[in-house]
């Protein structure tokens, strides 16, 4: 069975900046930014990421979100998470070798673990690197 992690996405954000959708997130929540969340603008995929810090239900949030009139005023729908096994690595000097990569997130002391696949993707410089385990991937 799959778990859910402690985050949230909320889609359709576009028109905030992370400080106001913090301020909406907490006058309509009562949940306090640095207390009882953080969040990370995605703004590509116009989505921010919640991180719910405290032993707040993700679930619980996700219904509130969609219970919230001033949230669905402002077309913003909340979905679960899933705890991932894979991260993306950006700013990936050009010429490295998925070995040195691999080496570098297995790393015990840079808080790596056992790696099972590495992408190079070089346009972006970046590499996408899978975990054996969600708990090193975060």
């Amino acid at each position: 069975s799959t778990r859910t992690s402690p985050l949230v996405a909320l889609e359709n954000v576009q028109h905030f900046s992370a400080e106001g959708l913090c301020m909406l997130l907490e006058s309509v929540s009562g949940f306090a930014v640095h207390k009882d969340f953080r969040l990370e603008m995605v703004p590509e995929k116009s989505t921010a990421v919640v991180i719910l810090l405290k032993s707040i239900d993700a679930e619980e949030f996700v219904k509130f979100c969609a219970e919230s009139n001033r949230l669905t005023k402002f077309k913003i729908t909340a979905k679960l998470l899933e705890e991932t096994h894979s991260i993306k690595a950006e700013n990936i000097p050009g010429g490295v070798s998925t070995d040195h990569v691999t080496v570098n997130f297995e790393n015990v002391s840079n808080g790596g673990g056992r790696v099972v696949d590495v992408q190079l993707l070089p346009e972006g410089r970046s590499a996408i690197a899978t975990f054996c385990s969600p708990k090193a991937a975060s």
